[in-house]
C-alpha cells in the first residue's frame, strides 16, 4: 500500500496542528460532531493511573474517529488521536472547570515537580501503532498574585493542569525533563515513529 499524502487528526488542538506541520505531515481535521458525547471518553476511572488513563482514552478516541470516518465517507487515510494529562503523584489534573479550579491546580504545581503524559494512537486499515510519552516539569514558586494574573489571562482554560508550556506559563517553569513537544500535546519523535509503523512517510519531498 503506497504512503498516503495526508493523515486525519482527530483533535481540536491548534498546537497539535502546528507540531504536525513542523515535521512535514500534511493533515486534515476529523472532529467529533455535535451529536457525539466526546467528553464522556475522558472520564477518569476510579484508581486509574495517569499513564493507563491517557492510553485508554486515545484508544477510545480512535474507535470513535474510525466510526466517524466511515459515517462521513472519508478517504482511507491514517487517523491520529492523542491525549495529554498532568499528574501530581497519581492524581490526575485535567482541564480546569473554572478560574477557581485553575488557581487550585496552579497552587498545587507551584514549587513542585509533576509528570506530563501524552499518549498517541494511530490507525490505518488493520494497522495500529501506539506510544506514551512521559516528561517531568518543575515549577518555581508562584505567588497568589502571579497565579491570579495568569488565570486572568485565560490561558489555563481548556488545558490539562491549567497551563500551556508554550505560553506565558514558561516564565514559571524552572526545569523540563523529557519531550517538550510531548508536554505541548504531541511527542514528535514517538509520533513520527508510529506513523512509519503504519506506513506513512514523514518529511516527503514529493
Amino acid at each position: 500500500m503506497p504512503s498516503p499524502d495526508f493523515i486525519y487528526l482527530a483533535s481540536q488542538s491548534p498546537r497539535r496542528r502546528e507540531l504536525l506541520a513542523q515535521i512535514g505531515v500534511a493533515h486534515e481535521l476529523l472532529l467529533p460532531t455535535p451529536d457525539e458525547d466526546a467528553e464522556s471518553l475522558e472520564v477518569v476511572l476510579p484508581g486509574e493511573a495517569p499513564d493507563v488513563y491517557v492510553q485508554r482514552v486515545t484508544a477510545l478516541k480512535l474507535i470513535a474517529a474510525r466510526a466517524r470516518l466511515v459515517r462521513d465517507g472519508g478517504q482511507n487515510r491514517p487517523i491520529l488521536c492523542a491525549d495529554t494529562t498532568v499528574a501530581m503523584g497519581d492524581t490526575i489534573l485535567g482541564k480546569p472547570e473554572d478560574a477557581e479550579d485553575a488557581q487550585r491546580m496552579l497552587r498545587a504545581l507551584s514549587g513542585q515537580t509533576h509528570r506530563v503524559f501524552t499518549a498517541i494512537t494511530i490507525g490505518w486499515g488493520d494497522k495500529t501503532a501506539q506510544a506514551c510519552c512521559e516528561s517531568r516539569v518543575t515549577f518555581a514558586q508562584m505567588s497568589d498574585a502571579e497565579i491570579a494574573d495568569y488565570v486572568a489571562s485565560g490561558e489555563p482554560m481548556g488545558k490539562a493542569g491549567a497551563y500551556g508550556v508554550q505560553g506565558r506559563a514558561a516564565a514559571f517553569i524552572a526545569r523540563i525533563e523529557g519531550s517538550y513537544s510531548g508536554i505541548m500535546g504531541l511527542p514528535l519523535f514517538e509520533t513520527a515513529q508510529a506513523l512509519r509503523e503504519v506506513g506513512f512517510a514523514c518529511n516527503k519531498t514529493s
